[in-house]
C-alpha cells in the first residue's frame, strides 16, 4: 500500500495566499512519497544494457590504440571504430564515467587527433573520427583536439563538391562541418556541407534520394533500374540509418531557427513517416527495407539507428506520439530481448558492407567482421530513449 496524503482546507479570504502557498509545499511533499515510476525503472534497464555492451566491448580492446586486423591491419581511427566513440560520448552525456574519457583520449592522442590518412584526406570515412575529436573540444577547450580538423576540413573545401558519392558519408563528415560552424561560427563551413548534402541528394546517380518513398538509394549502383529479386527498391537498413542519424547530429548543432534546420527537417521527417510503414512486427527493420522475401530477419545496426533518430524527434516533439511512441518502444524492446546477450555481445548485427547481402546469413550468435561500429550505432539509439522515456 502507498502512503496517501489528504489535506483539509477551510479557506478565509484574507488567508488564502499564504494557505496557497503551504498547498503547494504539502503537494511537493506527496509527490515526493510515491513511487519510483515505471519511466525510471526502464531508464535504468536501458542504462544496464548500454553499459554491459560498452564493457563487453572494452575489456575486449583494453588498448583502444591497437589496430583492427580484419583481412589486413587497419589503424585503430577508422570509421568503425569512429563511430563507438559517437556513441560512448553519447553514454557519457548520462553515465559520467571518467573511464570512457580516458579511453577516449588515450586513442584521439595516439591519433593526434587527426583524420585517418592525415589532414589532406577527402574521404568522408577517414573524417569520422573528427566528430569524437571535435566533442571533446567543445568538452575542453583544448585547441590540440581542433586545429588539424579544421586544417583538413579547409583543404577539402578548396576542392570539388561531389565527394559523398555513398549515403554513409552524410553521417562519416557532415556533422563535421556542423561541429565546426557551431565552434567558430563562420558559416562557410555548415554552407559548404549543405552543397555536398544536396550534390548527393539531387545529383549523384540522379539523386540517391527519392522523394516518392522517403527513403536513400545507398550509392549509383542502387538507383533504378536496380531491384531486388521480389521487385522492390533496395533501400538498405543501415546506409539509411547513417543518413538519419546525421540529420540529429547535424540539427544539434544548429538553431532550430536556422534556414538549413528548416530544410535537414523536412527531409527528416519524410524518412520518419516511411520508416513507420517498414517496422516489422518484432520491432526490427530488415536489413533490405522494403524487400523481407530478399534479406528478411532482424538486424540491430539499423534498427538501433532508427531509433536513435526517432526517439530525438520525439522528444522534440516533432513526431505524434500516439504514432511513434510505440515504435520506439518495440525497437528497444526487440534489440534488449533478441540481441543484446548477458555478457554484453550484440547479436543480429550486420557486417561491413555497402548492401543488404553482406554478412549473409545473420544470426544471435554470429560475430561481424567489426564489432566497434554496430556498438556505436546502439548506444547511441540506447541514449536517446533512455532521455525520451525520462520526459
Amino acid at each position: 500500500m502507498h502512503d496517501i496524503i489528504k489535506i483539509s482546507i477551510f479557506v478565509d479570504e484574507n488567508k488564502s495566499q499564504t494557505i496557497m502557498k503551504k498547498l503547494t509545499i504539502l503537494f511537493l511533499a506527496a509527490i515526493s512519497l510515491l513511487p519510483v515510476s515505471a519511466q525510471t525503472e526502464k531508464q535504468q534497464e536501458v542504462l544496464d544494457a548500454a553499459r554491459r555492451a560498452n564493457n563487453y566491448f572494452m575489456k575486449k580492446w583494453p588498448d583502444p590504440t591497437k589496430v583492427t586486423f580484419v583481412k589486413k591491419a587497419r589503424p585503430s581511427n577508422l570509421w568503425t571504430r569512429a563511430v563507438y566513440y559517437e556513441g560512448l560520448l553519447a553514454l557519457y552525456s548520462i553515465d559520467k564515467n571518467q573511464q570512457y574519457i580516458d579511453y577516449t583520449d588515450t586513442w584521439a592522442n595516439f591519433h593526434k587527433w587527426t583524420a585517418r590518412n592525415g589532414v589532406k584526406t577527402n574521404d568522408a570515412d577517414d573524417q569520422c573520427c573528427s566528430q569524437a575529436y571535435l566533442e571533446r573540444f567543445m568538452m575542453t577547450g583544448d585547441s590540440t583536439m581542433f586545429y588539424p580538423t579544421r586544417e583538413n576540413l579547409e583543404n577539402q573545401m578548396k576542392t570539388k563538391i561531389g565527394w559523398w558519392t555513398w549515403i554513409d558519408a552524410i553521417q562519416m563528415a557532415m556533422p563535421v562541418y556542423a561541429q565546426m560552424y557551431k565552434i567558430t561560427g563562420e558559416r562557410k563551413y555548415i554552407e559548404h556541407a549543405m552543397k555536398m548534402y544536396r550534390w548527393s541528394r539531387n545529383e549523384c546517380g540522379g539523386g540517391l534520394w527519392n522523394p516518392e518513398d522517403g527513403l536513400w538509394w545507398r550509392d549509383a549502383d542502387y538507383v533504378p533500374p536496380y531491384k531486388e529479386k521480389d521487385g522492390n527498391d533496395c533501400y538498405w537498413s543501415r546506409g539509411n540509418g547513417w543518413v538519419l542519424a546525421a540529420y540529429v547530429r547535424v540539427m544539434n548543432m544548429l538553431s532550430p531557427k536556422d534556414k538549413i534546420y528548416k530544410e535537414i527537417k523536412k527531409d527528416y521527417m519524410a524518412m520518419c513517416e516511411a520508416l513507420a510503414k517498414h517496422q516489422r512486427e518484432d520491432g526490427f527493420w530488415n536489413v533490405s527495407i522494403e524487400s523481407p522475401v530478399t534479406y528478411g530477419g532482424p538486424e540491430t545496426s539499423g534498427t538501433a539507428l532508427f531509433l536513435y533518430g526517432i526517439s530525438w524527434g520525439l522528444d522534440k516533439g516533432y513526431l505524434k506520439k500516439k504514432v511513434y511512441r510505440p515504435i520506439a518502444d518495440k525497437a528497444w524492446d526487440a534489440m534488449l530481448k533478441d540481441a543484446v546477450h548477458k555478457d554484453g555481445f550484440l547479436g543480429w548485427m550486420q557486417g561491413t558492407g555497402k548492401d543488404p547481402s553482406a554478412g549473409q546469413p545473420l544470426s544471435y550468435d554470429k560475430v561481424p567482421d567489426f564489432e566497434d561500429y554496430g556498438l556505436g550505432c546502439f548506444l547511441l539509439g540506447a541514449v536517446e530513449y533512455y532521455k525520451l522515456i525520462g520526459k
